[in-house]
């Protein structure tokens, strides 16, 4: 497809859309770099690091398969053969979820997901449920680095050391801030935090795992010191940017029961895309 034809294709109703952009060939799929057209994005490069790196994130959390949504592959585009990815409908729509929403494109995306499947309609109302995910896996991700580099250092009670970073950042234990926002005893409060509160403490983490690489700390006690510090500095920078103490952030929906929507949203988006009837030409090797 020439380069300019994807000017015409948009999320608008009354013009060639997104459905008509997809090509079928054993599934349904589109092209990144034509959906990176669409969503008002210029740079490629740019656009992996951000919206399709963050989708990866999302589908790696929800133990959905990563190749057959996002699968690798080259094509030729103005002559000359380049890396491209063929995405199924579901990687479009995570895609379009964790992008730049001042961008009226991705917010017309977004708005065309929402109309496209009941799970969704039912319960995730908001781009930033899905951005809750994507932000929760690299806590979980941070926290595994975390925990090794302090263990490392002469960590030898972990649980005292993670405690120091709420203590530093709540004013108030782990154990306080779940009474406060009635979280289960047996759930980490980060499953209730919202996208605001939990990249504060994304910040927190990876900044405690700087400073410790950074300075050299070692032994328990200094590295509790270190832990409160870093958390008591990303308290006092969100009071003075936002004027919000991060234990007065509300709660969030359990991001186990968004995990689900998103799920069956997933389950949707391949009902909606399978093919009427199975023939031969379907076994036959991608024809771009």
């Amino acid at each position: 497809m020439p380069e300019n034809e994807l000017d015409y294709f948009h999320f608008e109703r009354n013009r060639p859309s997104f459905e008509d952009l997809g090509r079928q060939n054993g599934f349904r799929y589109w092209f990144a770099k034509d959906l990176m057209k669409m969503l008002g994005y210029t740079d490629y490069t740019a656009f992996k690091k951000g919206p399709i790196n963050k989708a990866l994130t999302v589908c790696s959390t929800l133990d959905i398969d990563v190749a057959v949504n996002f699968e690798q592959t080259t094509r030729d585009i103005d002559g000359a053969q380049q890396p491209d990815i063929r995405l199924s409908k579901f990687a479009c729509y995570l895609i379009a979820m964790n992008g730049d929403v001042k961008k009226k494109e991705v917010a017309m995306a977004q708005a065309y997901f929402i109309t496209v499947t009941e799970a969704f309609k039912r319960y995730v109302h908001e781009a930033q449920q899905v951005e809750r995910i994507s932000i929760r896996g690299e806590v979980s991700q941070r926290e595994i680095s975390l925990s090794g580099v302090a263990k490392h250092a002469g960590a030898e009670n972990y649980a005292f050391f993670q405690n120091q970073g709420y203590l530093g950042l709540y004013n108030m234990s782990i154990k306080q801030l779940k009474e406060l926002k009635g979280i289960p005893d047996d759930r980490s409060p980060l499953d209730f935090m919202g996208k605001e509160e939990l990249a504060a403490n994304l910040f927190r983490i990876t900044q405690t795992e700087a400073k410790i690489r950074n300075e050299g700390i070692r032994g328990q006690r200094k590295l509790e010191d270190a832990a409160f510090s870093v958390g008591r500095q990303v308290r006092q920078t969100m009071e003075e940017i936002s004027g919000t103490r991060p234990e007065n952030l509300p709660v969030a929906s359990d991001i186990k029961s968004v995990k689900s929507a998103i799920k069956s949203t997933q389950k949707e988006f391949v009902k909606l895309d399978k093919p009427k009837k199975q023939t031969d030409e379907l076994l036959l090797p991608f024809k771009d």
